[in-house]
């Protein structure tokens, strides 16, 4: 059974997507739902766009939950709780006991998951901006773990030397530390700018009324909800590691950041 309180009020504050470093926060929790916890504001990025969620820490009323996954459901980001310590062993049949609506609580982040997540990001859009600059191929998919992800392109045989090229290319705009923006714009002025939207499908839901937009200053601007480095050079190097072939018209690459 969920507990509610205020919910018709407010949303949850994302606050990854104006400061993807800012690694704790304090919060109050407005939901429960068994071993999950709806709060006011997170720094606990959600799941999507091919982004894993965070991980890390809650802390409340003298006790510390693990944040084991981390969900956006409607208007509220949802953070799954497991207990840590002495709280683990007051656990019932009914699940583990979680902070109740009006806590206090406090989030740490894993930051170096975070930041290793950050940096692959960062990696993609790199990557992108320079297929499209080159090649004008949209991504069709992809996804992402520390340090590694796979991206799939709308090419069929892939051009000739096109691994090393693709290597060096993006190696080097990584080593320009290329600043990274972040900005906002209304939904109606984002429709209209179609280079915004680089994958074959756009994925923006139609609730959303304001787009962040992520912008590799003089590479690549596209619309985007997830959380990047504040230069290309904190990237470091870039990494194919495999090339597959998923049908006609489909080519994945498998990749990872050094």
């Amino acid at each position: 059974m969920t507990e509610r309180s205020h919910q018709d009020a407010i949303a949850t504050d994302q606050l990854y997507l104006r400061d993807a470093y800012q690694r704790t926060m304090d919060a109050e929790v407005v939901a429960v739902d068994h071993d999950r916890v709806a709060l006011d504001r997170t720094v606990f990025y959600a799941t999507g766009g091919g982004q894993p969620h965070d991980t890390g820490i809650l802390a409340a009323d003298g006790a510390t939950y693990s944040v084991t996954d981390v969900r956006k459901d409607g208007p509220f980001v949802w953070h799954t709780l497991e207990p840590r310590g002495e709280e683990e062993k007051a656990g019932s049949v009914d699940g583990p006991p979680v902070p109740t609506v009006g806590s206090a609580v406090t989030g740490t982040l894993d930051w170096d998951r975070r930041h290793a997540l950050m940096r692959t990001h960062t990696m993609l859009h790199v990557m992108g901006g320079v297929v499209w600059n080159r090649w004008q191929v949209p991504a069709t998919g992809g996804n992402m773990e520390p340090l590694a992800a796979r991206m799939d392109f709308e090419f069929g045989p892939l051009p000739d030397g096109f691994r090393d090229e693709l290597t060096d290319a993006v190696n080097a705009e990584l080593a320009a530390d290329r600043p990274i923006e972040v900005s906002f714009l209304d939904r109606s002025a984002a429709d209209v700018d179609p280079a915004l939207i680089r994958t074959k499908v756009n994925l923006i839901p139609t609730s959303v009324t304001r787009v962040r937009v992520v912008d590799i200053v003089g590479l690549d601007r596209q619309a985007d909800g997830g959380t990047h480095v504040a230069s290309t050079a904190e990237v470091g190097r870039f990494e194919i590691t495999k090339t597959e072939s998923k049908g006609k018209g489909n080519k994945r690459l498998r990749l990872k950041v050094l």
